[in-house]
């Protein structure tokens, strides 16, 4: 698999390591990014893997509701100047109208408001792309949207009977903060721990002065402790209490529970069309 400068610098902004040995990363695996980042991390060059991925198109997350119903969907378009007008604006919220009366799979909702679609085009004279939606209806539960930076990030929580709007609504922020995976540990996939596990045991090996295995299978479960307190929504520190994670706040609250989350990152796992002018100079001049 090839890859170019701009792999290189995404693989240095998602693991924080050098450019020459991101490069030397990407050598070692066939240009495979995911890969890449396991390599460094094995090596104890990187700590951790951003899990964003390349933010890359345009457009924006939004949240509406209507009675039981709650929808956090994202759009995209081509630029942020479209993006952050209200015209695009309009259209979104008819897309989230639809959904809100029509929760059919995306590619219907695509389908069936296309002539829509057809005319916010001409307005803009954009390519307009309704990615993802989720839905929340109520059924003896509390939900609460929150929607960050104009649009950049937009989550949805559901929780248990008779939490207190300001308690859910604080629990949307911390996951727009902080960015958790799961709600709690027994969520966390085997594969994903056996993989992590993986990774610790490759880092602590390769150690100038490696320890005892038993030493290090007892490292490696305190960091998996660690890790859980970074994915696990109940295992974070409160990021409003640095006294509590999020789990003894609930407990707080009438022993609140959170039964489940969605978290959208505007454009995560895109990227936008863009020319490689860097590249092109430096492959002229020979340099590449």
């Amino acid at each position: 698999m090839a890859f170019t400068s701009k792999d290189v610098m995404e693989l240095r902004q998602r693991t924080g390591v050098g450019m020459m040995d991101c490069k030397k990363a990407l050598v070692a695996t066939d240009g495979d990014m995911e890969a890449a980042i396991d390599y460094l991390r094995e090596k104890g060059m990187a700590t951790a893997a951003k899990k964003e991925g390349r933010i890359a198109a345009e457009g924006i997350v939004y949240a509406k509701s209507c009675g039981k119903n709650h929808v956090l969907l994202e759009v995209n378009c081509e630029s942020d100047f479209v993006a952050g007008g209200p015209v695009f604006k309009e259209y979104v919220d008819k897309v989230a109208d639809y959904i809100l009366a029509n929760p059919v799979p995306v590619e219907e909702v695509i389908a069936a408001v296309q002539p829509i679609t057809n005319e916010y085009v001409m307005k803009m004279g954009e390519k307009l792309s309704i990615r993802r939606y989720t839905l929340y209806t109520e059924n003896g539960s509390a939900i609460d949207s929150y929607i960050h930076m104009g649009g950049k990030i937009g989550v949805l929580v559901e929780a248990s009977e008779g939490t207190a709007p300001e308690v859910i609504h604080d629990i949307a922020l911390q996951i727009a903060a902080a960015n958790a995976q799961y709600v709690s540990k027994d969520e966390v996939p085997t594969t994903e721990l056996d993989h992590e596990r993986e990774i610790l045991r490759a880092q602590a090996l390769n150690e100038p002065n490696p320890k005892p295995l038993n030493i290090i299978e007892k490292m490696i479960e305190g960091r998996v402790q660690k890790y859980y307190k970074e994915v696990c929504l109940n295992e974070q520190v409160f990021v409003k209490n640095g006294d509590l994670t999020i789990g003894q706040y609930l407990k707080q609250n009438g022993d609140a529970k959170i039964i489940r989350f969605t978290r959208y990152a505007m454009g995560e796992g895109l990227q936008k069309r863009q020319d490689d002018f860097v590249g092109e100079v430096m492959s002229q001049a020979g340099l590449k």
